[in-house]
């Protein structure tokens, strides 16, 4: 999974100060920059999603092929733990997953909102909270 806007602006929506933020940061969270690619080795056989709102869900294909390959459970992790994550973890509930979050590979510019919600918000949504040593366990 990655996170890019349009460098035109084209996909922003015109009232949302949480991605125009992000496309006023430079070309940071613009598509083709080098902040945008994804920093581990990428198999022949990974699938990457580009992701262009708060869910990694939201207007991707990501639902198709986790179904595709009977995929019931998902690890959220990632760098706006009070946003993206959670958007992504909520909408997973949603459409059926098992949802875990990965505690330590979660930031927020906040550590006091990143620690509110891996203590309680995402425990009260019954989601797992694990460090990363401990994931996947076997179930």
């Amino acid at each position: 999974m990655r996170f890019a806007l349009r460098p035109s602006g084209a996909d922003l929506l015109p009232d949302n100060e949480l991605h125009r933020s992000f496309f006023e940061a430079g070309d940071t969270f613009h598509e083709g920059s080098a902040g945008t690619e994804v920093d581990l080795p990428v198999a022949d056989g990974d699938v990457v999603v580009l992701e262009r709102r708060a869910s990694a869900f939201a207007g991707t294909d990501l639902d198709l092929v986790l179904r595709a390959r009977d995929v019931g459970a998902i690890a959220g992790a990632g760098v706006a733990t009070s946003a993206m994550v959670a958007a992504t973890c909520y909408d997973a509930a949603d459409r059926g997953y098992r949802v875990t979050v990965l505690r330590d590979g979660c930031a927020d510019g906040d550590p006091a909102v990143h620690d509110f919600f891996v203590d309680t918000v995402f425990p009260g949504r019954g989601f797992e909270v694990v460090p990363c040593a401990d994931w996947p366990r076997v179930r």
